[in-house]
């Protein structure tokens, strides 16, 4: 028993001491400058997108408003990697709403309206309101 305890031991101690910081210990500004940065990402990857008969234009709800609901809408085609470009968006929406919870940010709270169609004008996928 002795054997397996102390490499077991070993082990956890290892994980303990590799284990990454945790967010609680970024500053309001730091946090804030990584959503940011974040954010920054998703858009450029989203612009990369490009429309034409091969693929289709789409839109995703973008950011979290303290009283709920997005703060807008990304355009994009399904040009890029559809996949990464929703998880990244799932991620900043759900950083953001914590953001907003825990700092108690306020905003107004009008509803951001969806587009009601996309259509495809020199490659660029455009919103319709």
């Amino acid at each position: 028993m002795k054997k397996i305890f102390l490499p077991l031991l070993a082990i956890c101690l290892l994980f303990m001491a590799f284990q990454c910081e945790d967010d609680a210990n970024l500053t309001k500004e730091q946090e804030q400058q990584e959503l940011v940065a974040l954010k920054q990402r998703i858009e450029n990857l989203a612009e990369t997108s490009v429309c034409n008969e091969n693929t289709q234009c789409k839109f995703i709800a973008f950011g979290s408003k303290p009283c709920g609901g997005p703060w807008g809408y990304l355009i994009y085609s399904t040009s890029i990697d559809v996949e990464e470009l929703e998880s990244k968006v799932g991620e900043y929406n759900q950083k953001q709403s914590d953001f907003n919870t825990k700092y108690g940010i306020i905003s107004d709270c009008s509803a951001v309206m969806p587009p009601t169609s996309l259509t495809c004008e020199n490659n660029t996928c455009i919103p319709v309101y």
